[in-house]
């Protein structure tokens, strides 16, 4: 909705629905069956820490800009430095600390975001969230950083308060295997154990190159009560590992390879990679190979354990190597490549794509592949799901393009509703909202098409966002 410096900012209530008069009039009574349904929020990296401190938030800079690598790659794109931006750096350079300097900046650029989903999700949060009623720019940045440190400062607005405000029915975090999930521990005695639950993250110990990875097995190895020393070692202290997280209520896996490759190796052909790795020697095929072998023995672990395995393949991390050496990861330098799955994921599927008790959920950031590779592979294979479209897809017309794509072939009971892979916690419910916006307008186009009934819609609105999510991962204990 249009405004003025003398009018209120508000949000219009058709936001993201068709433009079409006929076609949006159904897609409201669709959206309205599903806006103020629970979140199911499986997929995301909220620090668990900060869930379990329960402290005030402190600043709207540290909270809203720093960590959001989608906030600050846009200002990034412009020329702007990192450090204005307060993202820490490694080596000394200068780095903003001022949170209103931060601020400003960020609302200076506002007008970067027109048209982009960081826009939807920021403004969902500053008004629906926070309250605002004033749009950001140059001109207002100081008054909102006082109003919304003001709301920060309320018992309303520390974390727990806020999952149950936001409406989350659970939230799912992203934990490295070796994570203690001291944490988890404390929350699911506190009563929370049930709606905040961890998810295994075992990336860095399946990739023999990644820097310090010996250090990184032996912490596995320490966690999880078992002398890593040998591959068979290796494989149970993984084992061992995923119990543990079962034990604190995970419900899935997060693998984030480069490639989707699943071809197996020879137990003997593991060993002798394994070993080599422990003495520095792996080659980069042999590195490769491993990490393959490795995704397939998760499949399998899976079958067995019971949780969910999620894969999100395909990019390309820190492509700026010089920016990564002083900002670190995390910063908006990952980019997506093009990514091959009908192959690379045959020896997984031939071996347990049929399993009763395996549950797998494929991700990609290349839209190239939905419908000529990914629908039909989640068309046939029982234990294989559509994840929604995710990172640089997870906007309008991608969330668009993608139903478009995978529903001929996969229909809807082949996805798994919407996952929000978000670090910025207040971003949540912005993300759910605009999915169910989006799947709202699809469905309504397909009853104004008379291809389905409204009824029908309406019910196939509510498994998107709810029920599907809960079937695709199922509690465990």
């Amino acid at each position: 909705m249009p405004t003025s410096q003398a009018e209120p900012w508000t949000l219009h209530p058709d936001r993201a629905l068709p433009a079409d008069p006929t076609t949006r009039d159904v897609a409201r009574r669709i959206y309205a069956a599903t806006k103020d349904l629970p979140i199911v929020s499986m997929h995301g990296h909220v620090d668990a820490a900060m869930l379990n401190a329960d402290a005030p938030f402190g600043d709207p800079a540290q909270l809203l800009v720093v960590p959001d690598h989608y906030l600050v790659r846009m200002i990034v794109s412009q020329g702007v430095p990192h450090g204005d931006l307060g993202v820490p750096a490694q080596d000394g350079s200068r780095t903003e600390t001022d949170p209103r300097a931060i601020w400003r900046t960020f609302c200076s650029h506002w007008h970067l975001y027109r048209g982009t989903p960081t826009r939807f999700w920021m403004e969902h949060v500053l008004v629906e969230v926070l309250g605002l009623t004033e749009r950001p720019s140059a001109d207002s940045a100081d008054r909102l950083f006082d109003q919304i440190t003001a709301r920060l400062a309320t018992d309303a607005f520390r974390p727990l308060a806020l999952v149950d405000s936001l409406n989350l029915e659970i939230l799912a975090t992203t934990d490295p295997a070796s994570a203690t999930l001291d944490d988890h521990t404390a929350l699911a005695a506190r009563g929370w154990g049930e709606r905040i639950v961890p998810t295994f993250r075992p990336d860095v110990v399946l990739h023999v190159h990644t820097p310090g990875w010996v250090d990184l097995v032996a912490e596995l190895g320490e966690r999880a009560g078992v002398t890593v020393d040998s591959y068979d070692a290796y494989l149970t202290a993984l084992e061992a590992r995923r119990r543990a997280f079962v034990e604190r209520g995970a419900r899935a896996t997060d693998h984030g390879h480069f490639s989707p490759d699943t071809t197996p190796l020879s137990r003997d052909d593991a060993a002798r990679i394994f070993t080599a790795a422990l003495q520095g020697r792996a080659t980069a095929a042999q590195a490769q190979a491993f990490s393959a072998h490795m995704l397939f023995e998760m499949a399998r672990m899976s079958t067995e354990d019971g949780l969910t395995m999620q894969l999100h393949p395909g990019v390309l991390r820190n492509h700026s190597a010089r920016v990564a050496a002083v900002r670190g990861a995390d910063v908006g330098y990952d980019v997506p490549v093009a990514t091959e799955y009908t192959h690379n994921l045959r020896p997984l599927l031939e071996a347990f794509g049929h399993h009763p008790d395996f549950r797998f959920i494929v991700f990609t950031v290349d839209e190239t592949i939905f419908s000529r590779e990914l629908a039909p592979l989640a068309g046939v294979y029982p234990a294989m799901k559509l994840g929604a479209p995710w990172w640089f897809l997870d906007t309008p017309d991608g969330m668009r393009r993608f139903r478009e794509a995978v529903t001929d072939t996969a229909g809807f009971y082949n996805t798994t509703g919407f996952v929000d892979d978000t670090r910025a916690f207040f971003s949540i419910p912005a993300r759910h909202d605009l999915s169910r916006r989006i799947d709202a307008g699809y469905l309504a186009r397909l009853v104004a098409e008379h291809r389905l009934e409204e009824d029908e819609a309406t019910e196939t609105a509510v498994d998107l966002a709810y029920n599907l999510p809960k079937q695709a991962y199922p509690a465990l204990r």
